[in-house]
């Protein structure tokens, strides 16, 4: 990417949008050095080059001052920026508006978005003139890494040791929960192809959001927010189970996770942490009774959406993001000590590992994920994460086990001798 702009004046990003007829895959547009996030409905939005990039404060005043030419018009159109926002509150955060977006909605309909820099001179280009054949860049054919190394940054015994320490600090009342996680490394013996990669996300977790920005992939089953006008959703998941492909068996661990007292009370301390943010932004706000059943093919999450309206004005989605951020299905609760309790036991740094990922538009629509089930590729290396959350009963060798199967997620796709 080139150096991006570090200010945006009123007016300073012009942008024009045109519908595109006929189906277009947006992985493709991305392929391996652009932006991509994938919703599970379907809508997508693939970036090319940097028209603007900086804080999310500064990327949402250029999207609203941008003079905007769209004949679409639906969340998603016009200018519009992509990044992943680090797990600390307080950690540095970059966004990105792209200078082409190829967005595809839930329903099919499929657009082309152009944005310039005014200030550096030109025009933004006709998307109704540009040849997505000679945009789209298919990857070669290229056989791949043949060997890999694997292995835990921390000892496993060790990580369990800091487990034992958490239940020891909820049992003494000094938090509720907290979430420890582990970090793999994973060497290859050349460079990992990371639009093979994304591929094999995007087939194996049909289901979740995927994302590539930037280095960091990943394919989270989790919504933090979404925001579409006046409509708020999030579907917090809290409580998680291994598959282990016997249907049986599978279903034996889905009955003692719904009737387990222990998950059950990590479920609802994450579903009434969301509800506690967003209702000072709501008319209305609700959530299931019953949490529901999430089956990915490595694990079985436990999730209640919350949903609502959101009281006028409504809120930007990044307001939203910042006041739900971290949750407890990240963190832990109280928040601002589980934060001390990770920097004290987890060891590394999370990055933007357990962060949010995702988009915004100029009228504060946007979709968030939770940044899970993710990775940070450079090159030859990836750096591998998973988490579990720690209760006062929790149970250190139950929850490594649960963090094995969380991170076969990203390991079965990395790892193909």
């Amino acid at each position: 990417m080139s150096a991006p702009p570090t200010a945006a004046g009123p007016g300073r990003l012009v942008s024009r949008t045109r519908r595109v007829a006929g189906p277009v895959d947006p992985a493709a547009v991305a392929g391996a050095d652009g932006l991509l996030f994938v919703e599970p409905s379907g809508r997508a939005l693939a970036g090319r080059g940097v028209a603007f990039a900086g804080s999310p404060a500064a990327v949402e005043a250029a999207l609203v001052a941008a003079r905007v030419e769209d004949e679409v018009e639906r969340p998603g159109t016009g200018p519009i920026a992509l990044g992943a926002l680090p797990f600390l509150p307080d950690g540095r955060a970059t966004l990105v508006v792209p200078e082409l977006v190829v967005g595809r909605d839930a329903d099919g309909t499929t657009w082309i978005t152009t944005v310039v820099d005014a200030e550096a001179g030109g025009a933004a280009p006709d998307p109704g003139g540009i040849d997505l054949a000679e945009v789209v860049r298919p990857s070669p054919a290229v056989p791949g890494p043949g060997g890999f190394r694997v292995r835990s940054v921390r000892p496993p015994a060790d990580w369990c040791d800091a487990v034992r320490s958490a239940t020891g600090m909820i049992r003494a009342g000094r938090l509720d929960k907290v979430v420890l996680a582990r970090e793999v490394e994973v060497e290859a013996d050349s460079d990992l192809d990371l639009a093979a990669i994304l591929r094999r996300l995007l087939l194996g977790f049909p289901g979740c959001f995927t994302y590539s920005l930037d280095g960091f992939v990943g394919a989270s089953p989790e919504l933090l927010v979404g925001r579409e006008g006046d409509e708020v959703r999030s579907q917090p998941m809290a409580g998680t189970a291994p598959r282990r492909g016997d249907p049986l068996a599978d279903a034996d661990a889905v009955a003692r996770l719904v009737d387990s007292p222990s998950y059950r009370h990590e479920h609802q301390v994450t579903i009434d942490a969301v509800y506690d943010a967003l209702v000072p932004f709501c008319s209305y706000l609700d959530f299931e009774a019953e949490p529901s059943v999430v089956a990915l093919p490595n694990v079985t999450h436990l999730a209640t959406t919350v949903a609502g309206r959101l009281s006028a004005p409504p809120p930007g989605v990044l307001e939203l993001v910042a006041a739900l951020h971290p949750t407890p299905a990240v963190c832990g609760r109280p928040a601002a000590v589980a934060l001390e309790v990770i920097a004290e036991l987890e060891g590394f740094d999370r990055g933007r590992y357990a962060g949010a990922a995702g988009w915004v538009d100029r009228h504060g629509n946007g979709t968030w994920c939770v940044a899970i089930r993710s990775a940070e590729i450079a090159g030859r290396r990836a750096r591998v994460f998973a988490g579990n959350g720690i209760v006062a009963d929790s149970d250190p060798a139950t929850e490594l086990i649960e963090t094995r199967a969380k991170l076969q997620a990203m390991l079965g796709v990395l790892v193909r001798p």
